[in-house]
């Protein structure tokens, strides 16, 4: 596996446009089916009063957002969620809980739900927060398929946006579900305020990952009224391009989602991300609290560029 630094990975970004997509193609089609499409759906299984301070979230307790917390959601509802969502043609189901890491006593249920949901036969994703490495090793045993936890942005950015949790944390939690041998989701959020080299740094970060994250969420930031990157300047559509197509290049092999901010998306800016390598999408009208696009807009976008859900 090749390694990165910043100056070989800045180099790439700042090729002509047409070059750079060129390259990411190339790449995808050497590793992936090229107009096949991963579906997951994602479920908040507990919502809100989280005490982590991450400026982009809705569901901190330290913004008001009018966001209504609930409880842990009860096992039945969650199973009909998934079955559900299987029937729309996903075939992964990610569960997130708003904690900044779970009693051991919920992990229990989380670990039911797992069970549950692959007993129907999806693939598991859950993102529960920070987790101990006994609680990873129960999450492996339950047979989870994935593990979210974003770094975000690079090393150097990230105490920009979050100062109740340090970048080291995340990577300790990311180190634990490795060694227990669950798969990594990780990636970012584009448009928090960050430079292009914030952005490259961090895929720098986790391509040179001992092994890098099998799945890479690539989400532009959702600037929702009460946190405090509210009123923050739209992304260059052109660099948010630029970003995923250095991502295929630098992690040819990882399936790359684009995330949250679907919804705020032109038809067009979405076939220059899967031009450049996207290859999964969250599918559905909800990404825990906030809108995304709509599934018959998913399917006439489909439709247009000749996509297809992918199968297993």
């Amino acid at each position: 596996m090749k390694k990165w630094n910043i100056d070989s990975a800045m180099e790439v970004f700042k090729l002509p446009f047409s070059d750079l997509l060129y390259e990411a193609q190339k790449t995808h089609r050497e590793n992936f089916k090229p107009n096949s499409i991963q579906i997951s759906t994602l479920l908040s299984i507990k919502t809100g009063s989280c005490p982590e301070n991450c400026s982009y979230c809705p569901q901190s307790a330290h913004y008001n957002t009018g966001i209504k917390k609930s409880p842990l959601m009860e096992l039945d509802d969650v199973v009909n969620a998934a079955k559900a969502a299987k029937a729309e043609g996903s075939t992964r189901f990610c569960m997130g809980a708003a904690w900044r890491g779970p009693r051991d006593e919920d992990l229990e249920l989380v670990c039911q739900m797992v069970r549950e949901v692959k007993a129907i036969g999806l693939e598991t994703c859950v993102t529960l927060g920070l987790l101990k490495g006994n609680q990873a090793e129960k999450l492996a045993d339950a047979g989870l398929d994935f593990y979210n936890h974003n770094i975000d942005s690079s090393p150097k950015y990230y105490e920009k946006i979050i100062t109740t949790r340090t970048f080291e944390d995340r990577v300790e939690t990311i180190e634990y579900v490795q060694n227990a041998g669950i798969k990594v989701c990780c990636g970012g959020i584009i448009g928090m305020g960050e430079t292009n080299e914030d952005r490259v740094n961090m895929l720098v970060f986790l391509a040179n990952m001992n092994m890098p994250p099998e799945s890479v969420p690539i989400n532009k930031l959702i600037k929702v009224p009460g946190t405090p990157l509210d009123g923050q300047p739209d992304v260059d559509p052109i660099d948010f391009v630029r970003t995923i197509s250095l991502a295929r290049i630098m992690m040819p092999s990882s399936y790359l989602r684009l995330s949250a901010g679907r919804e705020q998306m032109s038809e067009e800016l979405q076939s220059l991300c899967f031009l450049a390598g996207i290859n999964s999408i969250f599918y559905g009208e909800k990404l825990l609290t906030a809108n995304n696009a709509s599934l018959d807009k998913d399917r006439l976008l489909f439709e247009k560029l000749g996509l297809q859900k992918m199968t297993y």
